[in-house]
């Protein structure tokens, strides 16, 4: 079978970040990535972010809603999102709208929902009025949730794409997508190819790194040229989100893209 020359995207969370974000931009496009996309922005002025874009034809795919109150300068270590827990909605919301208003400021098209720490029997309920808030209020935007594993993120109240599509369901939006990274599935000991099979139809960004060390994916670990070849069969023609952990100089880490394109 002859498959499309495959896309990559930079998250700029891991990726480059010896360079300010408008600077990491234009080393991933140097470095011969067909998009970015970021964790939390928002520090950086929108205006440099916009024109490292503009310099360089990227598109910046997404970017997170805040780990935890935006007011605060700095983060509480249990905090990793807002988006699942009973009592916090009116920081989720100020989280989502300034989530929204930085995306499209920047001309991104989606953001992630982080869930946050949380186990209370509720949070998925809490979840999905915080999804139909942020829909209703951006039906331009696509929300995306994530499935993390709770070996890196203990008690992440979103932890399953069964959990994840129980979500979807209940918030009832179109512009509510599965953000699949298969570092976190294999992680959590699941068969990447299958579970992509299987919920393909909710998926909207697929991001990648080695099982179990997050590394690039060019050795001992998930075979990628298998998963890759598999995504490229469901018909998935997006750029794969490369979100891994460079040992070094992300240019260092780069010999996997040509193998596989």
């Amino acid at each position: 079978m002859t498959r499309l020359k495959r896309q990559f995207s930079a998250n700029l969370g891991l990726l480059f970040t010896e360079f300010y974000l408008p600077d990491a931009i234009i080393a991933a496009h140097q470095a011969g990535f067909d998009a970015v996309e970021c964790h939390w922005p928002y520090h950086i002025p929108a205006s440099d972010v916009r024109k490292a874009l503009a310099e360089t034809g990227l598109k910046m795919l997404g970017l997170n809603t805040a780990r935890g109150k935006i007011k605060q300068s700095q983060y509480s270590a249990n905090e990793f999102g807002l988006n699942a827990l009973p009592f916090r909605q009116a920081d989720a919301r100020e989280a989502i709208d300034q989530a929204i208003d930085y995306a499209r400021d920047i001309q991104a098209s989606a953001i992630h929902m982080m869930a946050g720490i949380s186990s209370e029997p509720d949070r998925f309920d809490v979840m999905a009025e915080n999804l139909e808030y942020a829909s209703d209020r951006a039906p331009d935007l696509t929300f995306l949730i994530e499935p993390i594993n709770t070996m890196d993120i203990p008690n992440y109240a979103l932890n399953s794409m069964d959990q994840a599509r129980s979500i979807m369901t209940a918030a009832g939006r179109k512009n509510i997508k599965i953000m699949f990274d298969c570092y976190h599935m294999g992680m959590m000991g699941q068969d990447v190819i299958a579970m992509l099979t299987e919920h393909f139809d909710a998926i909207g960004h697929i991001q990648f790194a080695n099982t179990p060390d997050r590394g690039p994916p060019h050795h001992d670990g998930q075979d990628y040229q298998a998963i890759f070849d598999a995504i490229s069969d469901l018909g998935y023609t997006a750029p794969l989100g490369a979100e891994y952990r460079p040992q070094g100089a992300t240019k260092d880490s780069l010999d996997w893209m040509d193998a596989l394109r």
